[in-house]
């Protein structure tokens, strides 16, 4: 009794840890949080948990960061991070070729790492597993590099799917044994035999001859589970995390013998066994292997081997080798700046040498002279190729150093930028330089990047695809056979917030009136959800509780919120490092890259001690480098762009109009109408509006303006405050301006100034209510009163968490402005580069609607004219580059315009045909350019008959590729005889028959499908006068309004009208009909969505091809303080000229009356008579007088020939008066 009472006792005390331990970075295989984990270890009193995704690292750094947030009280860890990898292991990893027959002998192995040493095995093991072993979606070692890299390490006999149970199952004891000892022989003391049991028959077998071995050759036990979820009940939703991983639906039968995921059998999925792999809790784990307490205790004996580590490290700058004749980066760094002062500045003042004497100073006490001449070098050699690099980014421009050294182009004293906000002097943070490059030239800076320091030592950066609230909700649905437009009516009850959880949707407090503590917060304080969200979280609540199967799929979906779906590639992240990565961190591999990818993310990257830079392609650069070169090639002019006066009037005239379509930044509808109140007549103006044209400062924009005319008074709370605001008006629009009046009138530090601004920036309540009483205090003892001083600090909390960085606006003003100069001064050039950059469909019509505004001429394609892109002509006219036609192919593309180059323009279609490459230049090519109208300069025929063909006969350009074909043929033949001097007899073209002309709208669906969009004309074109006269809003102009319409509510009716290119007849989930419809103008396209009454009543407008008009307003939705569309009112666009003409104006020169014009109006008047009145302004240029002349007795009808009449005498200047 008293021995049973012992064991008991011994048992029930004993401490266990879990060293087989899946996360969620098991990709789509582990359905268990990090912070799940620990959160029941803890409560549980393990002494150490493991992390053994299968063959990655990828959730390691997360996993040990996580464990040192959970300590003691004396500051030790509640749980010990074990760091291990469940490898998959191959007979020869570099073998990538099977077959059915013989498959991948591919098999698990847990290896954990004792000690620094074992874990850089780690790095190094799974990395090769992805650079030389990667099989499909597996990346394998095998036992060569487990022989070479074992050191630190400790080995298991793993689970079922490992190689000494699966030799044993498979080839019986005696071989079973010997692989035991070769894992044995390798690991010695530090090899383990693994027992779990999940009651299966298999497990049971091998588990009886690993106790054999155990015990013949003094191996100790340990208990394992393989785990997979946190809790026995998150089965089912892991269950159907593993159908989302092999796309199947949770009812096809399951397959619950031990397999791979990879098997596939016939009417079966893949599935787990039973429920019980999850992370057991310790009694659980005992109950289990009662009769075997031991392999319970043992687990101790692993932890109490295996040292802590922590992944953080100091960053390790890579070797930056400086001339012979410095002693150091920092000497040679502190002499290219003082040479780039002298060339940037000239004269060196006091004021420039303090600030880089200043600067130098904090980059050498923290070490990061080899940062500033890295990026200076990439930076310095990408120009040197050719490569257009950004004036700076972000607070990088707020460095004279990054300035001397031409990292930027921007100098930070002249526009008062703050190296502080960059690198902030009393808190030791890695500089963050990002960089702009053209598009195409950033991949030639990272090839730099990579040949001057290896390729073993730059990779790109990981990121993870998470199921989020939505995506979860929607694969759980599809798993579980939901019908999906219920899982659609589910995913949109989610709010659309970035960021926004499940877990928070369906249990955060919806209000300050629903917490339970001060510690929570509300949905609606932090996700700034309105009332029409939390009606939906209300109705998504009501399901979960309420609803039985749609409330099953909303808890799965909650589980599995988070679970990391696949991987993918920052798109802009680099990093550098000293030596070969698989030295330093966990690598992975890439189809989308040729470099190596990271498998810690890039939030992480710089604390595992690997520097992290940015290099992202900015089109605007594209942008600016193709104009430049149009404007050398058509001008002859070089330009240095950074070098181009910033008081420029012609640039300022611009945006004083507001036409900046197809500049940087300042090209929105909202931003010219603020443009053309604003009036900007210097570079002040444009970083202002730069950093106010955004959601909340945007509010200030009125006042701002008020004040830069005279229309409202500039008041400062305190007069020391005009020196830093009255470049803005009096409003507080930077952070700089925080961080300048913190120091001005409290006398904080450069560095406490900086912690003001994040702390502003990020709402951190704790920092900022003792920065309070710092501010109050330093403030009075200068002497401020402290009412002010207290409603400067509420303005500070009100605005600073939208203040923007100078530094960054002023970058992006400057490049901005750039792209305004070259459109104001070389507008054909620049719109043929913005063209050639536009991307898509929509934006090339777009950019060209504003060439025709500009009155620059966009010709279509031309054989004779044409290059590969848009490009400018002798006359200035644009012409449509070859590129932009689908079909005809970049080989062909090639040949034509080398051959026009070598031999001259091409005479007709024959002799094009004669000269071209015909196995390049074929059929296919041929019909795009036809389709396009590039062969439209061939006068004799048109492109109808090139596609005619008498009954029985071949195309007309079948006979003509024939003929080609022929003449190339005999002329080759010719050319390889004895006799290359005889003539032959010449081969005459084939006569082609003629036919009709194609309609102007078959032309032109023609060629939009050959171009995407309407080049010949418009079906629009003839609806012009309206779209300008009759009071309606241009598409772009209207959506503006939409995405901005809670901000700044505009209530009045609007007029919209355009093409319709989509119309959708749809049946809500209750059964009742709507419709969707699409209309496009020249300046983009828009929806709008037809419900009950109004589907009714407009459905027949719902076809594509019609010209109509849209009258409606923006109006608050039903109890909501949200703005919705309320359609009015849809017709024709033929009818309103008819329908709401009242009165026409005609504002006209009193010399241009004749004859001609009077004979017009009267036959006009008579052949159309009608209700509408019209006014004859007649002004006299040199009295300035005005006549006005009313047609009383006789009214008319608005029609076609006088819109047509006007549109031909543009000298008449008309404004129309609407019903």
């Amino acid at each position: 009794m008293l021995a049973f009472r012992l064991i008991f006792f011994n048992t029930q005390f004993m401490k266990f840890s879990h060293l087989h331990v899946h996360t969620q970075y098991s990709l789509l295989d582990g359905a268990a949080s990090i912070k799940g984990l620990y959160q029941k270890a803890i409560a549980d009193g393990m002494p150490a948990l493991a992390i053994s995704d299968h063959g990655n690292m990828f959730g390691v750094f997360e996993f040990v960061k996580e464990a040192y947030k959970h300590k003691n009280e004396d500051g030790t860890l509640k749980v010990k991070p074990i760091v291990g990898c469940e490898f998959y292991i191959t007979h020869d990893r570099t073998r990538k070729s099977f077959s059915k027959e013989e498959k991948d002998p591919r098999h698990h192995q847990i290896l954990l790492a004792k000690n620094e040493t074992g874990y850089k095995n780690l790095i190094k093991l799974t990395s090769l597993g992805y650079i030389e072993g990667m099989y499909s979606k597996y990346p394998r070692i095998d036992k060569q590099l487990i022989h070479k890299h074992h050191e630190g390490l400790i080995a298991t006999t793993c689970c079922l799917g490992a190689m000494v149970p699966q030799t044993i199952l498979k080839n019986g004891e005696a071989e079973g044994e010997n692989e035991f000892k070769w894992w044995l022989n390798i690991f010695q003391d530090d090899y383990y035999v693994e027992l779990q049991r999940h009651g299966m028959t298999e497990q049971e077998k091998v588990n009886k001859v690993l106790l054999k071995f155990a015990q013949k050759y003094n191996v100790k036990v340990i208990a394992s589970n393989d785990s997979h979820y946190v809790d026995q009940k998150d089965f089912n939703a892991h269950d159907i995390l593993l159908c989302v991983n092999t796309g199947e639906k949770q009812s096809t039968p399951a397959l619950r013998d031990f397999t791979d995921d990879d098997v596939n059998i016939r009417n079966k999925r893949f599935a787990f066994p039973n429920d019980q792999f999850y992370l057991k809790t310790t009694a659980e784990m005992s109950k289990v292997f009662e009769d075997l307490p031991a392999a319970i205790d043992n687990t101790n004996e692993i932890v109490d081997k295996i040292d802590l580590l922590n992944l953080n490290k100091n960053i390790l700058l890579p070797f930056f080798e400086v001339p012979a004749n410095f002693k150091s980066q920092d000497e040679y760094l502190a002499n290219i700046t003082w040479a780039g002062a002298n060339n940037r500045y000239k004269i060196l003042t006091p004021e420039i040498e303090q600030r880089i004497q200043f600067e130098l100073g904090v980059i050498e006490k923290m070490g990061f002279a080899g940062y500033f001449l890295i990026v200076s070098d990439f930076i310095r050699a990408g120009r040197e190729i050719g490569v257009f690099v950004g004036p700076g980014r972000g607070s990088a421009a707020g460095s004279v150093v990054a300035y001397c050294l031409g990292i930027t182009n921007i100098d930070p004293l002249k526009y008062n930028l703050l190296f502080e906000r960059f690198l902030n002097p009393e808190r030791k943070s890695m500089p963050d330089i990002d960089t702009d490059f053209d598009d195409e030239g950033r991949q030639k800076v990272i090839d730099y990047v990579v040949q001057k320091y290896g390729k073993k030592q730059v990779a790109q950066i990981i990121t993870y695809g998470t199921m989020a609230a939505k995506s979860s909700i929607a694969d759980v649905a599809r798993v579980m056979d939901l019908p999906l437009d219920t899982s659609r009516m589910l995913t949109k009850l989610v709010p659309e917030k970035p960021g926004i959880t499940l877990k928070r949707v369906l249990h955060a407090p919806l209000s300050d009136n629903d917490k339970t503590s001060e510690n929570e917060i509300s949905l609606i304080e932090k996700e700034q959800l309105n009332s029409d969200d939390i009606e939906s979280v209300k109705k998504l609540r009501l399901i979960y509780e309420e609803d039985e199967q749609l409330g099953k799929i909303l808890k799965e979906a909650e589980v599995l919120e988070g679970s990391v779906r696949n991987t993918g590639i920052h798109a802009a992240g680099i990093i550098i490092a000293p030596q070969d990565l698989t030295e330093l961190i966990p690598v992975t591999t890439s189809k989308d890259s040729d470099l190596w990818v990271t498998q810690i993310e890039g939030n992480s990257i710089e604390e595992a001690g690997i520097i992290k830079m940015d290099f992202l392609g900015l089109k605007t650069l594209s942008i600016v480098k193709t104009a430049l070169a149009l404007i050398h090639q058509n001008h002859g002019v070089n330009i240095n762009i950074n070098d181009i006066p910033l008081n420029d009037e012609k640039t300022y005239a611009l945006y004083q109009r507001g036409e900046t379509n197809g500049t940087f930044q300042f090209e929105s509808p909202g931003m010219q109408k603020y443009l053309r109140e604003l009036k900007p007549d210097k570079f002040d103006d444009l970083i202002a509006m730069n950093a106010l044209y955004r959601p909340g400062p945007m509010n200030y924009i009125p006042t701002f303006i008020a004040r830069k005319h005279g229309k409202e008074i500039v008041a400062y709370d305190l007069p020391e405050m005009q020196e830093y605001l009255e470049e803005t008006q009096g409003i507080t629009i930077y952070q700089e301006q925080v961080m300048l009046l913190s120091q001005k009138l409290s006398g904080f530090s450069k560095g406490d100034a900086d912690v003001l601004r994040k702390a502003m920036g990020k709402k951190q309540k704790a920092t900022l209510d003792k920065m309070k009483v710092s501010f109050i205090e330093g403030a009075t003892a200068k002497g401020h009163p402290i009412k002010q001083l207290e409603k400067i600090w509420t303005d500070w909390e009100a605005f600073a968490q939208y203040a923007f960085n100078k530094s960054h606006s002023t970058c992006y003003a400057f490049l901005a402005y750039q792209t305004a100069y070259l459109k104001a001064h070389y507008p054909n050039e620049y719109m043929a580069a913005v063209l050639n950059h536009a991307g898509s469909i929509e934006k090339i019509t777009f950019y060209m609607e504003e060439c025709r505004r500009m009155k620059i001429k966009v010709l279509g394609p031309d054989i004779n004219e044409s290059q590969s892109g848009f490009a400018v002509n002798n006359k200035g006219e644009i012409r449509f580059g070859f590129s932009g036609l689908k079909g005809v192919g970049e080989a062909a593309i090639e040949n034509i315009i080398e051959e026009r180059k070598k031999n001259g323009r091409y005479k007709d279609v024959f002799d094009l045909v004669k000269r071209a490459n015909l196995r390049t230049v074929n059929k296919k090519s041929l019909e795009s350019l036809i389709y396009g109208g590039a062969f439209d300069c061939f006068n004799e025929m048109h492109r109808a008959q090139y596609f005619h063909a008498n009954t029985g006969d071949i195309s007309n350009l079948e006979k003509m590729l024939k003929f080609g074909s022929v003449l190339q043929q005999q002329n080759s033949n010719s050319a390889n005889t004895l006799f290359g001097d005889l003539e032959l007899p010449p081969i005459v073209p084939p006569k082609l028959p003629n036919c009709s002309p194609w309609q102007l709208i078959e032309q032109l669906d023609y060629e939009k499908e050959v171009t995407g969009m309407y080049i010949s004309g418009h079906p629009l074109d003839n609806y012009k006068f309206e779209l300008t006269h009759y009071d309606i809003l241009p598409i772009g102009q209207f959506n503006e309004v939409k995405n901005f319409i809670n901000n700044n509510p505009l209530t009045r009716t609007l007029r919209v009208a355009g093409l319709v290119i989509d119309a959708q007849h749809r049946v809500s989930k209750t059964g009742k009909k709507f419709g969707v419809l699409h209309i496009e103008d020249f300046t983009g396209k828009t929806e709008f969505m037809l419900w009950s009454e109004d589907y009714v009543r407009y459905q027949k407008y719902l076809e594509k091809g019609l010209v109509i008009m849209i009258e409606g307003a923006f109006q608050k939705y039903y109890n909501s303080e949200q703005y919705r569309f309320q359609l009015a009112k849809i017709h024709l666009l033929d009818t309103i000229k008819v329908t709401t003409t009242k009165q026409v104006l005609v504002y006209m020169d009193p010399r241009l009356i004749n004859e001609e014009f009077i004979s017009f109006m009267e036959k006009n008047f008579s052949s159309h008579p009608g209700p509408s009145s019209m006014i004859f302004i007649i002004k006299d240029p040199e009295t300035g007088l005005n006549v006005n002349l009313h047609t009383l007795e006789r009214g008319f009808t608005m029609n076609d020939e006088l819109v047509q009449f006007f549109s031909q005498n543009n000298y008449l200047d008309i404004n129309v008066i609407l019903n």
